[in-house]
């Protein structure tokens, strides 16, 4: 493998990058009429233009990616994570191109997206599900029915979701109707699928993910536990490992489900698979993500490894670099994810220019980011600007690093959620490991930030509101990709 195609753009193509430099592999980036001159699209050693700004003219175009591929001589495709990372039709054109898909099999892809086939896979090999109906019968009745048996409050789920669309809690009988109704239109408007499957509803559950990695040669192993239990509109933007809720016995368990889980699809390279922990230590299989994760920095800080290199290990025939055993957990890592959003304004997301950024440094200080001074946060892509991650001895040191570290990250000219992260990691509750997913509607009082502090970048810069495009709600104003497939898949 000696020059890798990225099928992706940002952040995780500027990870991409760094790692096949340490390896000695060319890349090849891809890149919008929107990010011609973006940084990933400046690090790599070609880049070549696929399309419009728009995701569903460029990035999520798998045949104009894969001619890229063919015709810069690439010898692989990494999907990164987005876009197309979990299409297996994708993967599977890929591959029948003759080129290398850094990724699961098709199949798997296939079988693992959907969450009725999955959990139907999952309760057949002995791992925990959350007791629910994810049968074949969408008939608003028999649906009521099953809502019934199951008892409320339960969740109405898109089985072809993802990022919270199509997902509804119900908290009493008479609402079901309504909800049924509106998560099916969601669901058809985002995926193309109304099928729902319906699920107990755990009303203060820690969502606990494992990292696991396969290999051709039957290898498989876990690289431990993370904790992305706060969430905002079902999507992570505080990310941990270990998890203050486990305890030695409780990892063993889970780490069993999950490679259990894991060999019931045969699966190789990188994987997580997501339970829901309950209060009372039950945990139950959410669902299993067939990629690199956008929160595998935290655990590559934990274990010492570099999960893209290992993915690529893999893709070209190699072995896992490492066994069970050897593998070993060091420490406490937390991860933010930093946002062009206002928080004040229900994470609305923001646009514009960034008029000065600078990231902070520090010992065992990490950023990953796809910007720079001068790049620009558009209506078309996800507005993540940039992931930051600290390493402690423990979890407190670890927390005030990251404190820290968000007091010296300086980005001007769009609002972000940079104060709002500050204040989480601060918090009194947080700090003593109380994180379930209620834990933004449990603590959001205490978390309020002045508006005058979301400003400051803002008015430092001498922005006028009105200079800096920024994205007013209006869903017929123009597409908003974080709210479609269409433009970006949201990580859960």
């Amino acid at each position: 493998m000696k020059k890798i195609l990225i099928a992706n753009r940002g952040e995780i193509a500027v990870r991409i990058i760094k790692t096949c430099r340490e390896m000695g592999i060319a890349t090849v980036a891809v890149a919008s009429e929107a990010d011609l001159h973006a940084k990933h699209a400046r690090l790599a050693d070609e880049v070549i233009a696929i399309g419009p700004a728009p995701a569903v003219d460029s990035y999520l175009r798998g045949e104009v990616l894969i001619e890229a591929a063919k015709n810069s001589g690439a010898d692989a495709i990494h999907p990164g994570f987005g876009f197309l990372s979990e299409n297996a039709g994708f993967a599977a054109a890929v591959r029948a191109a003759g080129l290398i898909f850094i990724g699961p099999q098709a199949d798997v892809i296939q079988l693992m997206g959907s969450k009725q086939e999955s959990k139907r896979v999952m309760k057949k090999a002995g791992v925990p599900v959350v007791p629910g109906y994810n049968g074949d019968n969408q008939e608003p009745a028999h649906l009521a029915q099953q809502a019934g048996d199951i008892g409320f409050p339960l969740l109405i789920k898109a089985s072809a979701g993802g990022g919270g669309k199509g997902m509804r809690v119900v908290n009493a009988a008479t609402e079901f109707d309504d909800a049924l109704a509106a998560a099916k239109r969601e669901a058809k408007a985002a995926f193309g699928d109304d099928t729902v499957l319906l699920e107990k509803y755990l009303t203060r559950p820690r969502h606990i993910e494992f990292q696991v990695f396969g290999d051709d040669h039957g290898q498989l192993v876990h690289l431990f536990e993370r904790e992305c239990s706060i969430q905002r509109r079902h999507q992570k933007i505080v990310e941990e490992t270990p998890s203050t809720a486990m305890g030695e016995a409780l990892r063993q368990r889970m780490a069993e489900a999950a490679l259990t889980a894991a060999r019931a699809v045969n699966y190789t390279n990188a994987g997580t698979v997501e339970f829901m922990l309950d209060e009372d230590e039950s945990f139950y299989f959410l669902e299993m993500n067939t990629r690199l994760q956008v929160e595998h920095p935290v655990t590559e800080c934990l274990t010492g490894q570099d999960l893209v290199r290992w993915q690529i290990e893999v893709a070209r025939g190699g072995k896992l670099p490492l066994t069970q055993d050897q593998l070993t957990a060091r420490g406490h890592a937390v991860e933010v994810r930093i946002y062009a959003e206002d928080p004040n304004a229900d994470f609305l997301p923001q646009t514009g220019t960034i008029v000065n950024y600078a990231e902070p440094v520090g010992l065992n200080v990490r950023v990953d980011s796809g910007v720079e001074t001068g790049d620009a946060i558009s209506i078309y892509y996800d507005p993540m600007i940039a992931k930051l991650i600290a390493w402690g001895a423990d979890r407190d040191i670890a927390c005030d690093k990251l404190v820290n570290a968000l007091a010296e990250f300086c980005i001007q000219g769009v609002h972000t959620n940079v104060a709002f992260l500050r204040k989480i990691l601060q918090e009194e509750a947080f700090r003593r490991g109380d994180t379930t997913t209620a834990y933004l509607k449990q603590y959001a009082p205490d978390l309020t930030v002045d508006a005058a502090v979301t400003d400051m970048a803002l008015a430092l810069t001498g922005v006028a509101a009105a200079e800096t495009p920024t994205n007013t709600g209006d869903g017929n104003a123009f597409q908003e990709p974080w709210q479609s497939l269409s433009g970006w898949r949201a990580d859960q």
